[in-house]
């Protein structure tokens, strides 16, 4: 059974020491991992994080946090330089936490988040592109290779980056990288806006996929949105995915105008029941599809 696990954005951020009773609860919930945000300088003590992980019998995946100044695709080297070293950073940040897999939009370049706007790019400027990153990705990806991490790479929906946003793309990608410690990492809420087929998408990911996150289309609690879950993990087990599967349910259940998407991830003294059903959700299906293939 593929460990299902809950991102620590879900009850703070940023996370700190006084929130690793959150740890406890997770597990007790029914989640075998939590995923981290990469700590930023001195935000985390690493020790003292994987110690308060191990006593509360969790494991830990982190995410990256990619901006301007960490950007593979940048043509400004200080840019492009900046998401090399951040790579290598988080490389050595998941190793003293334990983790093994470091996910995220690692090419860099967001957009709504960066409050950039999306432009059209010349056939040259694509190309750049696609070399910068490649190249950025070999480096840190060397820097991996002897540490037992694997960076995956995640397609993210056309509104957060104009990079990367598709699994095909992601794989063109990955072929021209063509490193073992670069693989990929795959988001059903990013997925439903841009492929076809969730499901043939998985397939096409293939062995290359070694993170998921399992999110509804709406960013709701899992089984509330329009994702098909028996296709979905039907497929997962067709790869024979075995990794990680995170969930980053927003709380949806107010509906007052005007308020704020991003409001609905706070957290909630309601939300336990919840996130425990959440976990019951995907394990279930996982479970089931897995019997039924």
């Amino acid at each position: 059974m593929n460990p299902v696990g809950l991102i620590s954005m879900q009850y703070a951020r940023p996370f700190g020491p006084e929130h690793f009773p959150l740890f406890a609860r997770m597990k007790a919930l029914g989640f075998d991992f939590v995923e981290l945000l990469v700590p930023e300088p001195g935000e985390l003590d690493t020790k003292e994080t994987a110690r308060a992980l191990a006593d509360a019998g969790l494991g830990v995946v982190l995410a990256a946090r990619v901006n301007l100044q960490r950007n593979l695709s940048s043509a400004e080297k200080p840019n492009w330089q900046g998401g090399v070293d951040y790579l290598r950073y988080a490389v050595d940040t998941a190793v003293e936490l334990g983790a093994t897999i470091v996910g995220g939009p690692l090419t860099g370049n967001p957009l709504v988040f960066a409050g950039r706007a999306p432009a059209p790019v010349s056939e040259d400027e694509r190309l750049g592109c696609k070399a910068r990153c490649v190249e950025g990705l070999q480096i840190a990806g060397a820097h991996a290779a002897g540490s037992g991490v694997t960076l995956a790479v995640e397609p993210l929906n056309r509104f957060e980056s104009d990079v990367l946003c598709t699994t095909q793309q992601a794989i063109e990608l990955l072929n021209a990288v063509d490193h073992p410690a670069i693989q990929l990492m795959l988001d059903t809420f990013h997925m439903a806006m841009e492929e076809a087929s969730i499901a043939e998408a998985i397939r096409l990911g293939g062995s290359r996929l070694k993170h998921f996150q399992a999110n509804e289309n709406h960013r709701g609690f899992p089984g509330t949105g329009s994702v098909d879950w028996v296709s979905v993990c039907r497929a997962l087990h067709e790869v024979s995915y075995t990794g990680p599967v995170s969930l980053e349910p927003f709380r949806r259940n107010d509906d007052r105008f005007g308020v704020p998407f991003a409001q609905w991830r706070a957290p909630h003294e309601d939300e336990s029941a919840r996130l425990e059903a959440s976990a019951s959700f995907i394990k279930s299906h996982l479970a089931l599809t897995e019997f039924r293939r």
